[in-house]
């Protein structure tokens, strides 16, 4: 393999195919170097680890969902179905991913032990797009106003971690995980409404 800015993109590609097909555990650093025709040694000069590359991975894999989650905030449909949606987004992206990836699940569990911090950040970014939309509602009037907004879409992402990671937390079949997460929300929204008795 040549050394080109693409290297590290190819040395990523081909850890993602290897992990795939055997698995976190089972990947060696020395087997994605020969993969990529290059030497194990070389290879750590793009990731210093293994779980860099799993880290990486999981980047990729956010990225497209970060997208989303923007393009759903920006939507012009009331706030309420905005959160609807964006949860609901977050459950079948990741859901389908690791269903149709079932090794890909390892990667996150080593990552949640491993790289906690990791999923802080993820958790952060995420809020992001939360307090855009608890903020919208709140000045359409749909939402009653929040002292601690920020706050509040922590909350709420505590509340429904087991619709963010699905296969981490439970081994419920996608339509019995919709039917919790529309009740969830249901209550969710119930508590932000503008209309809502708050003591």
């Amino acid at each position: 393999m040549s050394e080109t800015p693409d290297t590290r993109q190819q040395i990523l590609e081909a850890a993602v195919e290897r992990i795939k097909h055997y698995g976190y555990g089972k990947t060696t650093m020395s087997e994605i170097a020969k993969d990529c025709g290059m030497s194990a040694g070389n290879i750590y000069r793009f990731f210093a680890s293994k779980l860099d590359i799993a880290e990486a991975m999981a980047r990729k894999f956010n990225a497209d969902l970060y997208q989303t989650y923007a393009s759903i905030a920006r939507e012009k449909k009331p706030a309420p179905q905005r959160l609807r949606d964006f949860f609901d987004f977050g459950l079948n992206h990741t859901y389908q991913a690791i269903e149709d990836e079932a090794k890909i699940l390892e990667v996150a569990e080593v990552l949640s032990e491993e790289r906690p911090l990791f999923f802080n950040e993820q958790m952060a970014q995420e809020r992001v797009y939360l307090v855009q939309i608890l903020e919208d509602g709140i000045r359409a009037g749909v939402f009653r106003p929040l002292e601690r907004i920020e706050e509040s879409a922590e909350f709420m992402q505590a509340a429904l971690m087991k619709f963010r990671f699905p296969q981490l937390f439970s081994h419920l079949t996608l339509p019995k995980l919709k039917r919790e997460l529309d009740g969830v929300m249901d209550l969710l929204l119930a508590g932000l409404s503008a209309d809502a008795k708050v003591p």
